[in-house]
Parts: structure tokens; C-alpha cells; sequence
């Protein structure tokens, strides 16, 4: 099985497999998979705090989230995976994220009659933008957009190289109105989203992973993201920390499984 790997905004392949390696080396896939891991097209700044702990270069898929430059950067993704794919799965962090899941539910309300560019996805603090809502003409209430505005001011916040420095591993505190628990949500209000508006059928349709932390500012998120995937093919997983992807062993552990279920439900789906 191939994954491509789509870093966050600010970072790079290299970085992302650093990020990845605690969860990937528990992995019990036979045949073992393999992880292509792409720097995206623009060469960007360093995203909040990055700099403390890796050298540049950096890189980000898109320098804005408006919908021409998501459409672009779909362009470009669609045209890496026709020169070097097939790629069987897509895992994702941040940016990488809203790339990879606003192409996938573009393609599953416009296109579902032709394959999907991935058999299955693994979306690591990952959420859709809003600004693809829009696009597909679907309501999002005021809820939803000031939420979305205040987590990623406090994300910038507690991500900061100042908040590292200060407060270490303490500075992630989430976000205030926000309580990052799927059970506590209302299908008619998911974070400010209302999906009984929303036709059933408009959901990604294959095998996802949800692993994101309750205390990250951008949980909100990546629970509606999972929200517009299948509820019966998608798992999630809350490890309790910020916007990143913890390397203790039983974060690890647990990510390794969700990640080998999603492998078998798409295997079986294959």
C-alpha cells in the first residue's frame, strides 16, 4: 500500500516524517507500506514555533484558503498523483488536510461516478475549510465562522514560539466555547454546522482517520471533518494533547491501529 504524505503549512516532508515516525514504526502491515512524503509547490515561511525545532526550508500546498487557490493546489495534487501515483491512501496534517479532504469531498459530490484518488485517508489535526463550504453552497452559520476565525487566532497563540518558550507543552489550552468531545455535539449543531442541512450522501466515502487533541484550538475542526466523512467507515482518536502528533507509545500505539482498521476496511472495500 502507498501513501502519499501531506505535510502543514510551514513545514515539509522531512519534517512530517519526523512527525509520523513514532505511529508508523507500530504499524503491523503486510506487506509493509510505503510513505511518500512531498514537499508542497510554495516555498513559505516557517508556520508557528516550527523554527525552534527544525531547520528550513519550508513549504506550504496554497498561500491563501481562498477557493481559486484550493482549486489550484487540487490542480497541482492531482497532477503529482498522474505522474507518480497510484497512490492507494493519503495521510495528512494541518493543511495538508484541507487539501486532501476538500479535493475528496469535491470529487464525492461531483464526481462520484468516477474512482477516488484515494482508497482511504488519514487526516492528522486536519479540518475542511469553510471557504469550500461555501463553494458546494453549503449554510454555515455565524457559530461556525467565529469559531473558526478564534480557534485559528489561538492556535497562532499557543503554537508561538513565545507560548514554547514560556510555557512548554502547558501552552496548549484549546479553546474556550469549544469542548472537543464528539458525544457532546448535535447533528444540528456540529461546532456551528447544522448537517441535517446537508444531503447524507454528501460525505467522503472511504475508510478515513480522525486523530486530533482536545486540546488543540483547531479541534472543532477536525470533528466537523469527520463528521462529512461515513460514520461507519471512519474512525477517531483523541490523544489529549495540541495541535501535533504526540510520540508517546500508547499515542502511538493507538494511531497504528486505527491506522491498520482503515487499511482493512479498505481492503475489503477494494
Amino acid at each position: 500500500m502507498r501513501f502519499l504524505c501531506l505535510h502543514g503549512y510551514g513545514t515539509s516532508a522531512d519534517i512530517f516524517k519526523t512527525q509520523t515516525s513514532a505511529f508508523r514504526a507500530k504499524l503491523s502491515i503486510y506487506p509493509p507500506p510505503t510513505f511518500d512524503f512531498i514537499d508542497g509547490p510554495l516555498p513559505s515561511l516557517p508556520a508557528a514555533g516550527i523554527d525552534l525545532f527544525y531547520p528550513p526550508p519550508y513549504y506550504s500546498f496554497y498561500d491563501s484558503a481562498s477557493v481559486p487557490a484550493l482549486h489550484a493546489a487540487h490542480t497541482w495534487l492531482l497532477d503529482y498523483v498522474a505522474k507518480h501515483g497510484p497512490y492507494d491512501a493519503v495521510m495528512t496534517f494541518s493543511q495538508g488536510g484541507v487539501l486532501a479532504s476538500s479535493l475528496l469531498l469535491s470529487h464525492f459530490i461531483n464526481t462520484p461516478h468516477l474512482p477516488s484518488p484515494f482508497k482511504l485517508a488519514v487526516f492528522l489535526c486536519s479540518g475542511l475549510h469553510l471557504a469550500t463550504l461555501d463553494e458546494l453552497g453549503l449554510p454555515v452559520g455565524q457559530k461556525a465562522r467565529d469559531l473558526d476565525k478564534s480557534s485559528r487566532q489561538a492556535l497562532a497563540t499557543q503554537a508561538s514560539s513565545e507560548a514554547i518558550l514560556a510555557q512548554g507543552h502547558e501552552r496548549w489550552t484549546g479553546i474556550e466555547s469549544a469542548e472537543a468531545t464528539e458525544g457532546e455535539v448535535l447533528e444540528t449543531d456540529v461546532y456551528g454546522l447544522d448537517f441535517t442541512q446537508y444531503p447524507k450522501e454528501w460525505r467522503i466515502r472511504i475508510p478515513t482517520v480522525h486523530v486530533y487533541g482536545k486540546k488543540d484550538p483547531r479541534c472543532p475542526a477536525s470533528i466537523q471533518l469527520a463528521w462529512f466523512c461515513e460514520d461507519r467507515k471512519r474512525r477517531e482518536y483523541d490523544h489529549g494533547a495540541g495541535h501535533e502528533v504526540p510520540r508517546k507509545r500508547d499515542v502511538s500505539v493507538a494511531i497504528a491501529e486505527a491506522v491498520e482498521w482503515a487499511v482493512k476496511m479498505a481492503g475489503r472495500e477494494a
